[in-house]
């Protein structure tokens, strides 16, 4: 900020610029230490006789780096040629600058181009004592100020911790509430927004389930669908693949906030035991979260497993090697008649990155098959592996019913407001040009119109819920499963498999490990049955349906 003053200026007064700086916002806003500075600094220019120029204040600025705008118009003014005056002011040197390197690096700057630096309360001349004494002072401004922000970090930390907010606008779906009061100062915490919550948990449903069950999407299909259904961030603006990273990436949104988890200066990820862990409440589960983190681990770049030769072996891409965890790649022998699943980690780099496993690929695919019909497609296994899944529906639908009844209170809430808006307008008691009265109108507005979207969504996604699967539907189900296995011509369905298996892991030439996820297998039931339940349950990229070790099969003639 630059406040321009009329000069008493004579032929031989130095022309002198004042520097003001407050390092909060809150010094800023209470208009107190600033109009101090300046008047003493008036007063020290008009007992050396100088003449005033220009005046540079600085609200709300740290001195530890010169990203101040204020700053650098002073420097950009002393660099001219000539220099717009000959003296810089400030209250002390810690007004100028608190980091002893930078100091002297503008110190140094200016007295190139003639200007000179004044601190009021730290008078010092130009010989070589008096230039160890600034140095000496610089110094230990700058230790100060990291001690008075290890403090403030620790003081902010063990505020986060008792689950209190420090500031800084909150996250998409929460909003900032006063939680309780300490004296003058007021507590504030994180509330779960109804509204915006909803767009929240959208998001964490499509990169599971996608729209209407038909798999997960990815961060810019998720961007698309969100745009294109009208749906909009806070603001109003447009969702950005970057904003739904975040969003999918923040465990503040199954309850744990993690403040200080960056460096302020240098935006770097900060070892996790610096963190502290703020408590909120939670817009999605912690299941949900986590597979979503599972989602994205395995789809990541770095993850995925190299491209097999065949991708239409059956089971390419999906089986691994238990002894490295690298991709089990095809190779063929005597110009393709014999044909093997093979270690790629060996093929690739030799025996010593791993000993390796070579398997005959038809009797390894022989054994999952056989395995998935005789083991796991028994609808009496499969009552045992999916009753959980199956027992969460009612705990789903009285959430949900839950946020619908808070969704249409919130509408209602807002269109009354805003009819009595449209009352006062009747009245004559309010006035249309008042820009504040039109903007409020158009908030209620949207609050309303958002609310009802949000809820006619969450019923719909309710209404989708099919009905309970029955223990005669679990047996209809394991034998058209088993049935669709093996086409016509004896072959196996590639699909099916993958439809209920996910991971088969080699561990030697006579033992295997298939694993798969029971909402994978709710999934593949509900679309064999007519019904859609991607809703019941997150979608989990952990294994979980082989719960015994009876899946440990020979891949032989046995």
């Amino acid at each position: 900020m630059r406040d321009a003053m009329v000069p008493e200026q004579t032929s031989t007064a130095s022309r002198a610029a004042l520097y003001l700086r407050v390092s909060t916002g809150r010094q800023a806003e209470s208009d107190l230490s600033i109009p101090d500075q300046r008047r003493q600094l008036e007063a020290y220019c008009a007992g050396k006789g100088w003449a005033l120029g220009e005046v540079f204040i600085e609200p709300g600025n740290t001195a530890t780096d010169d990203r101040r705008p204020s700053f650098q118009a002073m420097i950009e003014a002393a660099m001219a040629k000539p220099a717009a005056f000959d003296v810089i002011i400030v209250h002390s040197f810690s007004r100028f600058f608190r980091d002893q390197f930078q100091f002297e690096f503008y110190v140094r700057k200016l007295a190139k181009n003639g200007v000179r630096l004044v601190s009021i309360t730290q008078e010092l001349g130009d010989d070589p004592m008096s230039t160890m004494m600034r140095k000496i002072m610089a110094l230990f401004d700058e230790y100060q100020s990291r001690e008075n922000a290890k403090h403030t970090l620790r003081a902010m930390k063990e505020n986060a911790r008792q689950g209190f907010w420090n500031g800084s606008r909150p996250p998409l779906g929460y909003r900032v509430v006063v939680a309780e009061e300490r004296g003058a100062k007021l507590k504030k915490k994180l509330e779960i927004d109804p509204i915006q919550a909803e767009k929240i948990r959208l998001i964490y449903k499509l990169a599971l389930f996608g729209v209407d069950g038909c798999g997960p999407m990815g961060f810019k299909a998720i961007c698309n669908h969100l745009n294109d259904n009208n749906v909009r961030t806070r603001d109003g603006g447009r969702f950005g693949i970057d904003a739904i990273h975040k969003i999918l990436n923040r465990p503040t949104y199954k309850g744990e906030h993690h403040f200080n988890a960056r460096d302020h200066k240098t935006k770097t990820k900060l070892p996790e035991e610096e963190h502290a862990i703020c408590a909120v409440p939670a817009i999605v589960s912690v299941e949900e979260f986590q597979a979503v983190q599972d989602s994205l681990r395995l789809r990541h770049a770095s993850f995925m497993s190299p491209r097999f030769v065949a991708p239409g072996t059956l089971l390419g891409g999906i089986c691994f090697c238990g002894i490295c965890g690298g991709a089990m790649t095809l190779r063929t022998g005597k110009n393709g008649a014999y044909r093997y699943y093979t270690c790629s980690t060996k093929a690739r780099m030799g025996k010593e990155a791993c000993a390796g496993i070579t398997v005959p690929m038809d009797k390894l695919d022989d054994a999952v098959v056989d395995h998935l019909e005789r083991r796991l497609l028994h609808s009496e296994r499969l009552e045992v592996l999916l009753g959980n899944v199956l027992d969460r529906r009612a705990e789903w639908i009285d959430r949900r019913h839950a946020h619908v009844t808070e969704l249409r209170r919130r509408a209602a809430t807002a269109a009354a407001k805003l009819s009595r808006l449209y009352q006062a307008i009747e009245d004559g008691v309010a006035d249309t040009a008042d820009q504040d009265f039109k903007d409020r109108m158009k908030e209620l507005a949207s609050m309303r119109d958002e609310a009802r979207a949000d809820a006619d969504r969450a019923e719909a996604a309710i209404e989708r819920l099919g009905p309970s699967l029955t223990p005669e539907k679990l047996k209809a189900f394991a034998q058209a499963a088993k049935a669709r296995l093996r086409a016509e011509d004896g072959s196996y369905r590639r699909e099916h498999v993958r439809a209920v298996a996910q991971r088969v892991e080699v561990l030697s030439t006579k033992e295997i490990q298939i694993m798969g996820n029971r909402t994978d297998l709710l999934r593949t039931l509900a679309a064999s049955t007519g019904e859609n339940t991607a809703i019941l349950e997150v979608r989990s990229f952990r294994p979980k349906w082989r719960a015994r070790n009876d899946s440990n099969v020979r891949p032989s003639d046995s």
